[in-house]
């Protein structure tokens, strides 16, 4: 793993969009799809996925669902079930109530919040399975009030079995009894414009390979998405008092999810650069993962040595990454100088992956410095929003002629008049409608 000074660092990262040929690919299956529906859906599936299937076998019935609990480990299913009720508890504290305001004139104004109708869940397949996900997307939409969340999955998860158990698992006890076995951009678009076995989704959510990133790039509109998520990062922003072991270990957790993953050590101390630098060699040596990892921290990994902790938090903010780690002497004194990060992760027990499974707060984050402008995964993305607004009559003679000259300072006159008519109406006209 390189050591460079923060002056030889370049913090700039190229944002994938997907090869010309990518994208051409993508708005084909997407045309296909929604001109063909499930014929389009099926052909695609034994394209890509090497799996035959009929209209009739898309869903995963509930005999099924049952039969996963037979295919996984009774530690996991603990496991699942603690780690679900810390991610409900964190999340309930996040939801919204409508709400009025009564003013003296009989004038209401307000906010009405309504839950989505339909949401639609993406689980991935491909170099890894992530039950964790499936709680981290249905949880929030379910304590926002979605009464539909669907999932679809990539029908080879687990291989020649089919659908992963512990994916299928994991979808029962978030309460998900909606399943197919699609994936790919073909998925994305069945969920968004809907096929003769799939109804249509008002929002997609839920990582997925460049495919279905250029997917839900490109049937954003018609509904809604989470965000285009780009590899996972990790930035540990650490002193002299840092373990080194612990350190690499946390670098390498990201390191191993995604060749294009990034993991970086920021710190002020030459000699814990040197250490985690050996550290992160020597433990990469025992990581099953290990191709992937080194891959990562060759190319997009670094220990950037800089001049104070001051220097390590300006390049932290400008870095804005998915996942931070403070692991100094006192990690809650930097809290508030952090501006950019999805989430914060203090001291040298607060391990990302403690975030990432099990503490409660989402693990769906910004990423591609991202974190600039926006945030986690939360009950927010699934709920709307409707303003209220009742005017008396005796507030709208009060404001009238004021929100006509606003109307007229824009030149539209029919907005004017819309008012205007009512004040004449009422005795307080005055001016007539064609004066300006």
């Amino acid at each position: 793993m390189k050591v460079v000074s923060s002056k030889d660092f370049k913090l700039e990262r190229e944002v994938e969009y997907g090869t010309p040929e990518q994208n051409k690919a993508v708005k084909e299956i997407v045309s296909a799809i929604k001109k063909e529906g499930d014929t389009a859906l099926l052909r695609y599936t034994e394209q890509f996925d090497r799996v035959t299937l009929t209209p009739n076998q898309l869903r995963v019935t509930p005999e099924e669902l049952q039969a996963a609990y037979g295919r996984v480990e009774e530690s996991f299913v603990s496991a699942i079930q603690a780690a679900a009720a810390n991610i409900r508890a964190f999340h309930a504290r996040q939801k919204r109530n409508s709400w009025m305001d009564l003013q003296p004139d009989g004038t209401i104004l307000g906010q009405i919040i309504r839950p989505l109708k339909r949401v639609g869940v993406y689980v991935p397949g491909g170099k890894a399975a992530y039950p964790s996900s499936v709680l981290m997307n249905v949880i929030p939409a379910q304590i926002a009030g979605v009464p539909e969340i669907v999932m679809v999955t990539p029908p080879s998860t687990g291989g020649k079995e089919g659908i992963d158990p512990y994916i299928l698992v994991a979808a029962a006890e978030a309460g998900v009894n909606e399943i197919y076995r699609v994936g790919g951009a073909q998925a994305v678009a069945a969920l968004a414009f809907g096929t003769e076995s799939i109804a249509p989704v008002d929002k997609i959510c839920g990582p997925g390979n460049i495919y279905v990133a250029l997917a839900k790039r490109e049937v954003y509109g018609a509904v809604d998405i989470d965000s285009i998520a780009g590899p996972s990062e990790i930035v540990v922003l650490a002193d002299e008092t840092a373990e080194p072991a612990y350190v690499a270990a946390d670098l390498l957790s990201q390191a191993e999810h995604d060749e294009m993953a990034s993991a970086i050590l920021v710190t002020p101390s030459q000699s814990l650069a040197d250490s985690v630098a050996a550290e992160v060699e020597r433990q990469l040596q025992e990581l099953p993962r290990q191709a992937i990892a080194r891959s990562s921290v060759e190319n997009y990994g670094a220990i950037i040595v800089v001049e104070s902790m001051e220097e390590g938090i300006s390049v932290v903010n400008r870095l804005a990454p998915e996942h931070l780690e403070i692991v100094v002497e006192d990690p809650m004194g930097l809290v508030g100088s952090i501006e950019n990060a999805g989430a914060i992760f203090l001291g040298a027990y607060s391990s990302e992956p403690v975030g990432d499974y099990f503490a409660g707060p989402n693990h769906i984050i910004p990423t591609n410095g991202t974190a600039r402008f926006s945030s986690p995964v939360d009950v927010d993305d699934f709920i709307k929003k409707s303003s209220l607004i009742y005017y008396s009559k005796e507030a709208l003679l009060r404001d009238g002629k004021t929100i006509i000259e606003l109307a007229r300072r824009e030149g539209l006159e029919g907005h004017a008049r819309a008012i205007e008519i009512r004040l004449k109406n009422e005795g307080k006209g005055g001016d007539g409608y064609g004066e300006q």
